[in-house]
């Protein structure tokens, strides 16, 4: 690591004289390319056309019929065969009378239908029953008398239906244990509990489960709940029952059935699950330490204790999310779980620690003022459910932020979308109004004090759509604002929440923070606190945001791109990684702007940065080698060629593999390719594979990608969980970015499983 590091301060040490040549050069460049362009006839953007037709009101289950509990049964053996079946006893009460039942089933078939009055004990007849095939995926049950309005009923159906191998509903998992082993798992989040079983799949109509599973002796059922009994059937199968859980929705039900075994370092009653050779390696070991660690946080932080009796984790070999925060059971990809110790980098570390603290956040319920709980009061509808992932994402993940339009009626697809479309940001800024101090304690407590200001306050947030652009003519003082809405080709991240700005450029002299700076554009608004200040006369987080939203006015074309490039100049003597990280990815887009025009050598010549601490060393060297930095594509291929010369011992820094990785792919042919898809296919570490996956989408070979691109329709070379992820790695490659479109457009219905 010596040379590495030697080569990393020649980096350094050429970066800040690369600074403010590369902010001149784009601006050349900008103002080269625009000339250029005026003089031809581009191919005007595509127009599209949008409906505004809202979905009827009538995809809503009525309201006259309330569940209280469900019993379910559930018999699976993905060993066996792709089937499950079961039956389920689903009680509810009547508040309006109806001689109607109407609950959700989709892709089930449902028979022998029993209606039970709870009052009387008395059967009730069912005339009909039939299923929607339309996308309400309502169960209709026709009566032979009424029920009656305060009465207590119960719906008893029996159903099968298939272990998909879709990701979603009941899914089946395959790895290698020796031979291939098999597991069945669920993912219902938002509205896939009705391929389940028969159920009120709505978040707002929440109820208490209990459920009993048959399956495999050889095998471990877990759910929501922690086991209460279980006994052996005969030679092949087994039943477990489980505690009935506390009242929640239906997308946070959950099951698996495997042959995981749990990993013995957690100091908490939660457990933590993977494939028995993972366990054994203590690949576990970090997740199971840090869990107990984060939980005890929370528990403090918002002064209330977790209700269940055991919080379980597992890694799943295949899942279509990063990770699901199903209360009791929370599922992980196994990347975002499992931590190897010479093969995982610091930041995979980090990662995984976000990532746990993101679900655990879901875990903690409280009463109903509980801002992160995942079973918060307020959350009524599947339109609603991305308040609890902000609530989650305030501690965790605070950039976490995208512009999203947000419409009257959704279909299920638009509910999927709407979870990364809010964020953390609006939360953060409701802290900043009401302070730290109230905020916090207004989250631990089940008070009305201040409702209607903060209601008043949030409403023009999360009741409108866009965020406002305040212009502010510093001459005479007048301040309007106006929406903002980002017309540029791709949505963008804020960091935090700020109002974004626009300025009537002046010669007046404006006082920021603790000093003057002449500038055309002021910052709006600072951090309330004093921590992150560390000397500067900006905060840490509003030096950030200054870039971001520079750039964010400049696509949307509320301000000349120039006035973004030089809200960079700062730079030269910036130590942190937050304006940098901004800085790098807002280029980014015009990489992607330039990156097939005659400007994109002349652009590239320009250089970049590199490395002050462990985040800004990778940034650097991935910059530095995008641009086609002699030292940098040297010094990666040469590592790599290294690795190839004795392939027993990888001397690539853990933390640094992603990176050069790609870098060398990217520089290498077909050689250094098929030796990153040889290690990839025969490696047997999460982050490894990972990040070999990553790299081999970072080829410029032409013939490669396609072939990748190809690799993805099989199983069992690229599991169907990283199809959409390889697809993007690929499209973000220059070389690939057609390739990827075109793919897609051939392949969707498989690729949209992922």
């Amino acid at each position: 690591m010596a040379k590495e590091s030697g080569i990393s301060k020649i980096l350094a040490g050429t970066f800040v004289f690369l600074t403010i040549s590369v902010i001149a050069g784009i601006v050349t460049m900008i103002i080269f390319y625009k000339t250029e362009i005026a003089l031809m006839d581009p191919t005007p953007r595509p127009m599209f056309t949008s409906s505004t037709t809202s979905l009827p009101p009538v995809i809503r289950l009525p309201k006259n019929l309330v569940p209280q509990s469900y019993q379910v049964v559930n018999v699976t053996s993905p060993n066996q065969t792709m089937l499950f079946t079961g039956n389920s006893t689903v009680t509810f009460h009547c508040v309006q009378g109806t001689s109607v039942v109407y609950l959700h089933s989709r892709n089930l078939d449902v028979s022998g239908p029993v209606v039970m009055n709870k009052d009387t004990n008395e059967r009730i007849g069912v005339s009909s029953m039939k299923n929607e095939e339309d996308t309400r995926n309502f169960l209709e049950i026709q009566l032979n008398a009424a029920l009656e309005a305060g009465g207590n009923y119960s719906l008893f159906l029996a159903f099968n239906g298939e272990i998909t191998e879709n990701l979603n509903g009941v899914f089946v998992s395959t790895y290698a244990q020796g031979s291939p082993a098999f597991l069945a798992a669920t993912n219902l989040e938002p509205a896939d509990a009705r391929t389940v079983f028969p159920c009120f799949d709505e978040p707002e109509m929440k109820a208490v489960f209990h459920v009993t599973i048959i399956h495999r002796r050889d095998t471990v059922a877990l759910g929501n709940a922690d086991m209460r009994d279980s006994n052996i059937l005969d030679d092949v199968w087994k039943v477990t029952y489980f505690y009935p859980t506390p009242k929640m929705s239906t997308y946070l039900f959950a099951f698996t059935v495997s042959e995981f075994t749990d990993s013995a370092d957690s100091p908490t009653d939660g457990r933590t699950y993977a494939r028995p050779d993972a366990i054994a390696a203590g690949h576990a070991k970090y997740a199971a330490n840090i869990t107990g660690k984060i939980l005890k946080f929370y528990e403090n932080y918002f002064g209330i204790n977790y209700e269940q009796k055991t919080l379980d984790q597992i890694a799943l070999p295949d899942l279509g999310v990063g990770a699901m925060e199903n209360w009791g059971l929370i599922t992980y990809q196994e990347g975002g779980l499992l931590y190897e110790d010479g093969v995982s980098s610091l930041l995979h570390k980090e990662v995984i620690a976000t990532l746990i603290a993101h679900e655990l956040a879901h875990q903690v319920r409280g009463k109903k003022t509980l801002m992160f709980g995942t079973l918060v009061k307020t959350t009524k509808y599947d339109t609603n459910i991305f308040v609890s992932h902000a609530r989650a994402n305030y501690k965790t993940m605070g950039p976490w932020a995208q512009t999203c339009k947000r419409p009257k009626h959704f279909s299920e697809s638009k509910i999927r979308r709407l979870y990364s479309c809010l964020g953390a940001a609006v939360l953060r800024m409701l802290t900043d109004i009401v302070t730290e101090r109230v905020f916090t304690h207004g989250i631990k407590v089940n008070e009305d004090g201040g409702h209607t200001t903060v209601a008043k306050v949030m409403n023009t947030w999360t009741k409108q759509m866009g965020y406002p652009v305040i212009t502010i003519n510093t001459t005479n003082g007048e301040v309007y604002q106006k929406q903002f809405l980002d017309r540029s080709t791709s949505p963008f991240t804020i960091y935090d929440f700020c109002l974004y700005f626009q300025l009537r450029k002046t010669n007046s002299s404006l006082r920021v923070a603790s000093g003057s700076w002449r500038t055309s554009t002021v910052l709006v608004t600072t951090e309330s606190t004093t921590t992150e200040r560390t000397g500067n006369r900006i905060p840490l987080m509003n030096r950030g945001q200054l870039v971001d939203d520079a750039f964010n006015l400049a696509r949307a074309k509320l301000i000349e791109v120039t006035l973004a490039l030089n809200s960079t100049r700062f730079l030269q003597n910036e130590r942190a990684l937050l304006p940098w990280e901004s800085t790098v990815r807002n280029l980014e887009y015009f990489v992607l702007m330039f990156d097939r025009s005659e400007v994109y050598g002349p652009m590239q010549a320009c250089g970049m940065k590199a490395s002050f601490c462990l985040h800004s060393q990778i940034l650097a060297i991935d910059v530095a080698c995008s641009n086609a930095l002699p030292e940098c594509s040297a010094m990666a291929t040469k590592m790599f060629a290294n690795w190839m010369d004795n392939n027993r011992t990888n001397r690539i820094h853990p933390n640094l593999r992603s990176v050069i990785y790609c870098q060398a792919v990217a520089a290498g042919g077909a050689k250094e390719w098929e030796f990153a898809w040889d290690k990839f296919q025969s490696s047997i570490d999460t982050s490894e594979k990972d990040q070999l996956r990553e790299a081999l989408s970072c080829t410029k070979k032409i013939w490669l990608l396609n072939r990748y691109l190809k690799y993805t329709l099989n199983p069992e070379k690229i599991r169907l969980m990283d199809v959409g992820s390889t697809i993007l790695s690929i499209a973000d490659n220059v070389a690939g970015q057609a390739l990827a479109w075109n793919f897609i457009r051939a392949h969707w219905e498989y690729v949209s499983n992922g």
